[in-house]
């Protein structure tokens, strides 16, 4: 009768002695109360506690958390927008039983103060600054939620805007904007371009008629040079300069009627080209270069009774 008094007997002082012990997990804070009192905090590890007298209150964790809070607010311009403001933060290890004791709920009163801050700066900028200056509004989050947090155990390690929503038709007259000044861009770029194209085709054909003008007065003065040598070689066999002039123009007449012969598709009428041009020409050419000697004699003889008049 003994024996069956005994077994559970033995077998309730094991599960105390089983319950006694408790492993706390890696980064994680355990409070322990004793009759409704805090008693201890334990960190990770195997853990002993009296059985029946101790208790787990609750626990902790020691990591990094993140708390996404969106707001919906209104700019210096009017317009409504939604932020969402993203919170890092962790309980101090050296203050589990502020973080433990004094919130209940640490999110809502994180998120409040988030609230305070971004309703607080956000009207003060227009839309366009807001996005521009929103590690200013991130700047601001954290500090308050420093300065607030930090006495409940909790310290913000980082806080981030990380979207920022405008009204859908705000967006789109953004959007419209947008596209308006790049195509305006664009046309200035391209009237930049064509003008630019209209210059530089300008300058090369005025460049291209330059070098034009100065081939043709080369070719003219490398002409007038094969003449006058042509002129000289002549008078030096008896050949006047008159009849010398003539003799290369009817020459050149012929040349040329020759070189128009040779092209057999050639559809070239030179006129006049009867066997009487050569002589007809050759004659009134004789016959102009007398007429200008003569004249060049009469104004040589005119200009000299003239002197002689004045000198009398």
């Amino acid at each position: 009768m003994g024996q069956f008094i005994l077994v559970p007997i033995i077998f309730f002082g094991l599960i105390i002695l089983i319950s006694s012990f408790f492993v706390v997990k890696q980064q994680t804070a355990a409070i322990i109360e004793r009759f409704g009192k805090f008693q201890s905090i334990r960190h990770s590890g195997l853990q002993l506690k009296i059985p029946l007298v101790d208790r787990i209150a609750g626990k902790l964790s020691l990591k990094i958390q993140q708390l996404d809070v969106i707001i919906e607010t209104k700019t210096l311009d009017d317009v409504f927008v939604r932020l969402k403001v993203s919170v890092q933060y962790k309980v101090i290890r050296d203050k589990v039983f502020e973080a433990f004791y004094k919130l209940d709920y640490p999110h809502d009163q994180i998120t409040s103060y988030v609230f305070d801050v971004v309703r607080a700066e956000v009207p003060k900028m227009k839309l366009d600054d807001v996005f521009v200056r929103k590690d200013d509004i991130a700047i601001a989050v954290k500090s308050e939620l420093n300065d607030a947090m930090m006495e409940y155990g909790y310290d913000i390690i980082k806080t981030l805007v990380t979207d920022i929503d405008p009204d859908a038709q705000v967006k789109a007259a953004m959007n419209r904007i947008n596209a308006a000044d790049r195509e305006k861009t664009a046309a200035q770029f391209e009237g930049d371009a064509a003008r630019i194209l209209i210059v530089e085709k300008a300058k090369a054909e005025a460049e291209s008629k330059r070098l034009q003008g100065q081939g043709i007065a080369d070719q003219r003065r490398e002409i007038a040079r094969g003449l006058e040598e042509s002129v000289e070689v002549l008078n030096k066999v008896g050949i006047n300069s008159q009849e010398a002039s003539a003799l290369i123009v009817v020459t050149q007449h012929y040349d040329t009627l020759q070189s128009i012969g040779q092209e057999t598709n050639s559809n070239l009428i030179l006129l006049p080209n009867s066997p009487q041009a050569g002589s007809q020409m050759l004659n009134d050419m004789v016959a102009s270069f007398t007429a200008s000697n003569q004249i060049g004699e009469a104004m040589k003889n005119a200009k000299k009774n003239k002197k002689d008049d004045n000198s009398i």
